[in-house]
């Protein structure tokens, strides 16, 4: 009886010691989040609204293009293709002007989106 008491002790003894030493050496990592802040999540929506944006108007320009060459010398079709021609091209100029100001603004602040809206400083 004593030896079995013995041998449960020593058995408690080294599982205890083993997992403590396992638990000590074990470090959780959490993994890497698309975005860290509201800066970051705020820098990626504007960023990626600008590329929509731009592919939009490219598309419309494409549109206008392949309009005005399938028109056939209508006059009808040749001034509704001109017209979405000159609406993406106003429309892209409006798009780097939005993007420019932005741009303009922050160098003006001295900062980044991601510093601007981030609460790291706080």
């Amino acid at each position: 009886m004593k030896k079995r008491i013995n041998s449960l002790a020593v058995t408690a003894v080294a599982l205890v010691a083993s997992s403590s030493k396992a638990l000590a050496i074990t470090k959780i990592e959490t993994p890497k989040a698309f975005f860290t802040d509201i800066g970051s999540l705020i820098t990626k929506a504007l960023d990626f609204v600008l590329i929509l944006g731009a592919l939009l108007v490219f598309m419309y320009l494409i549109w206008g293009g392949i309009e005005w060459i399938t028109s056939g010398g209508d006059k009808g079709k040749t001034e509704s293709a001109r017209n979405k021609i000159t609406a993406a091209i106003v429309g892209l100029i409006v798009l780097a002007s939005a993007w420019a100001i932005l741009l303009l603004v922050l160098g003006f602040l001295d900062t980044n989106l991601d510093e601007l809206f981030s609460n790291a400083g706080v």
